[in-house]
């Protein structure tokens, strides 16, 4: 694209005032005007021409690969006209997931260097610098050079878990799995670990009779919690779960305490994978083990969208269910407000309870529960504490429901989400049930 510049402007208006004056005075040299107009657009012209230099433009916009909620990261934007020394001036286009902090164009160096660009992150998922204007003027400084190129620059925006990483250790220290080793415990567990001489107060079931009778004294065995177990963190991202619990999605919510649970499991030897769904499967990792691959799905949360949709269970469960080749345990977050959009989710869990363990991560209706408690003063709030009471019990029927059905409910604070179903996830383990 070339159009004029301020300087091309003025230049024009300065040109057309004399010329209509003389036009007034003189009406026979009329043409005067029009031999302005001709000289400037002869200018234009030349200026374009001499100094398009597109063919030898290259540009470039480097980004980090990810950034935390909040954070502010830097964009460096590089643009070279060849051996030709000109004044580029740039500027990037993102989406609503960032903001400039102060700007989101400027000047670029002469002297060949970047300009750099701050901006914060604001939400999470992931952002993407889509565009980059590159315009510079001619060497009359007439016309302007502009050029739109397309950028795929994308930014993963990830919750911050700075202070998960110090819960999840804290809940690690408090519950003995030091280091992510498995915790040894007699008589608990069903992986085999050694023998070691019974002792007073060991139950008896723990004797080997076998070994004991080829030693000549009595000999116990001891077995440690099973690692190597599948973890599935089934996130629900559709339209209830986009809803903000104080002033947070409740998804937002559920990825954080996801990933505390992921890196506990990860530590702990455990499988891990991320699932999300709302009208259908979106992300789906794959099981990963080890400490370092928590950095992979941290990166594979940051792809859970917020969604408008209404969620399809039956399609996403299923999906999920025939991915699974061995017992694993799914960890379903997600959000329902009565029995009739829970039904076809009901339907489904109760297949997918027969062959693995399920648990369903819920969030406290804070909002409900304020209506149902608060002291009316008014018939319209008699109306709506009565309302949100009903739908208070609909959703305790749903609950009930579910754990006949054999799976696990947790109905936990926003705010101890994470923790929550971390304490469960050790308890289960323990436990020996998955």
């Amino acid at each position: 694209m070339i159009y004029p510049t301020g300087k091309a402007v003025w230049a024009a208006a300065a040109g057309a005032i004399p010329a209509f004056l003389i036009a007034l005075a003189l009406p026979h040299v009329w043409y005067v005007g029009l031999l302005w107009i001709c000289v400037l657009l002869a200018f234009l012209a030349v200026d374009a021409a001499a100094g398009r230099g597109r063919a030898s433009l290259s540009a470039s916009l480097s980004a980090p690969p990810q950034v935390g909620v909040g954070g502010r990261f830097t964009v460096h934007v590089a643009a070279s006209l060849g051996q030709r020394a000109h004044m580029v001036q740039a500027r990037v286009g993102h989406d609503q997931r960032v903001e400039p902090v102060t700007r989101t164009g400027g000047t670029l160096p002469a002297n060949g260097g970047t300009l750099d660009l701050e901006f914060t992150a604001l939400r999470r998922g992931t952002a993407s610098f889509d565009r980059l204007w590159l315009r510079w003027p001619g060497p009359f400084g007439l016309i302007w050079n502009q050029v739109v190129l397309p950028m795929e620059r994308n930014v993963a925006v990830l919750p911050d878990v700075s202070s998960a990483r110090d819960e999840a250790i804290t809940l690690l220290q408090r519950s003995a799995l030091a280091d992510g080793h498995a915790q040894r415990r007699a008589g608990q567990g069903r992986e085999f670990e050694a023998l070691k001489d019974y002792q007073p107060g060991m139950g008896r079931r723990m004797i080997d009779w076998k070994r004991s009778a080829r030693h000549g004294k009595l000999v116990a065995r001891e077995f440690r919690v099973e690692e190597n177990n599948n973890i599935v963190l089934a996130i629900d991202s559709g339209r209830l779960m986009c809803e903000p619990v104080d002033g947070v999605p409740k998804v937002d919510r559920a990825v954080t305490a996801a990933l505390l649970s992921a890196f506990i499991a990860l530590k702990g030897g455990d499988l891990v994978s991320l699932f999300s769904f709302d009208a259908r499967p979106r992300v789906s990792s794959g099981a990963v083990r080890g400490s370092p691959s928590f950095m992979m799905i941290q990166k594979r949360a940051a792809e859970i969208d917020y969604s408008s949709e209404e969620t399809n269970f039956t399609l996403a469960l299923t999906t999920l269910a025939a991915k699974l080749d061995r017992r694993s345990l799914v960890i379903v977050f997600t959000d329902f407000v009565d029995p009739i959009s829970a039904e076809l989710m009901l339907r489904t869990v109760g297949r997918l309870t027969e062959r693995h363990l399920v648990l369903f991560m819920l969030m406290k209706d804070v909002e409900l529960e304020s209506l149902a408690d608060m002291q009316p003063t008014k018939p319209e709030d008699v109306a709506r504490a009565v309302t949100a009471g009903g739908l208070l019990r609909e959703r305790q029927v749903v609950i009930g429901r579910l754990r006949l059905l054999g799976a696990h409910v947790i109905e936990a604070d926003h705010q101890r989400l994470g923790p929550a179903l971390v304490e469960r996830y050790i308890q289960l383990k323990e436990e020996n049930l998955l």
